[in-house]
């Protein structure tokens, strides 16, 4: 794709809209490539409401795959059915990606996702748990706002939580660094557990390939409209140490 450039002609200061679907400045979104996803797991994204990536943030093009996929945006709902806008008669069946110190590779060996009780330890019916998963929940923002959502919503102690063990890191790169190299996008996170659960490699084939052209479009904005899609900040190695 060729990114027009902005007319010498326009106004100064002139607003770029926002695409009302995925909430990407238009130049950035791939909305028209979107290829809907079947699938049996519910999926539902809860978005801080200071999460300001809109250049790229995936939440919104992760639910936009899927029919009945719901993304919240605030702090805190009374319980799952409320976030949901649903009734949900047993949380349990929900999966939580957690957010913890619990690393699933010192837990079990060759497991992309692990069921962690409430001590951080592996469940003892891994298989069980996890195939009778009939709702996933995933925390949107950056890590510290993920935090804060997990900690304002109380009930989430009813649903599974896990953990995940990806095989490659997020493929964001340098783009977007995440914490840990177990940290993924929404989207990326969406792909693997919807794709292991049901045992569904063509919704993470799906998923992938979304972002990827997502990634692609940013770079290419980010050659012609660098105010649309600015570089990432470079750490500066030069502060000194506080003794």
């Amino acid at each position: 794709m060729t990114i027009d450039p902005v007319s010498d002609e326009a106004p100064l200061g002139e607003v770029i809209p926002d695409c009302p679907h995925c909430g990407k400045p238009q130049p950035l979104c791939i909305c028209d490539s979107v290829e809907p996803i079947k699938s049996r797991i519910q999926l539902l994204i809860l978005q801080h409401p200071q999460e300001q990536d809109r250049a790229l943030g995936t939440a919104r093009l992760t639910a936009q795959h899927f029919k009945d996929a719901v993304v919240k945006v605030g702090l805190s709902w009374p319980s799952l059915s409320k976030a949901l806008g649903r009734p949900v008669h047993d949380p349990s069946r929900w999966a939580v990606l957690y957010l913890g110190s619990a690393r699933a590779a010192e837990l079990l060996q060759g497991r992309e996702i692990v069921a962690i009780d409430r001590k951080g330890e592996a469940e003892p019916h891994q298989d069980p748990i996890l195939r009778d998963i009939e709702g996933v929940i995933l925390l949107d923002g950056t890590w510290s706002q993920a935090k804060a959502l997990w900690w304002r919503n109380a009930w989430m102690l009813k649903c599974q939580r896990v953990i995940l063990d990806p095989a490659a890191p997020s493929r964001y790169g340098k783009l977007r660094k995440e914490p840990r190299r177990d940290g993924l996008s929404t989207l990326e996170a969406a792909a693997l557990l919807l794709s292991r659960l049901q045992k569904r490699p063509d919704i993470e084939a799906t998923l992938l390939a979304a972002f990827d052209r997502m990634l692609a479009r940013f770079r290419e904005v980010q050659a012609e409209l660098p105010e649309l899609a600015p570089k990432p900040k470079k750490r500066d190695w030069r502060r000194k140490k506080r003794g």
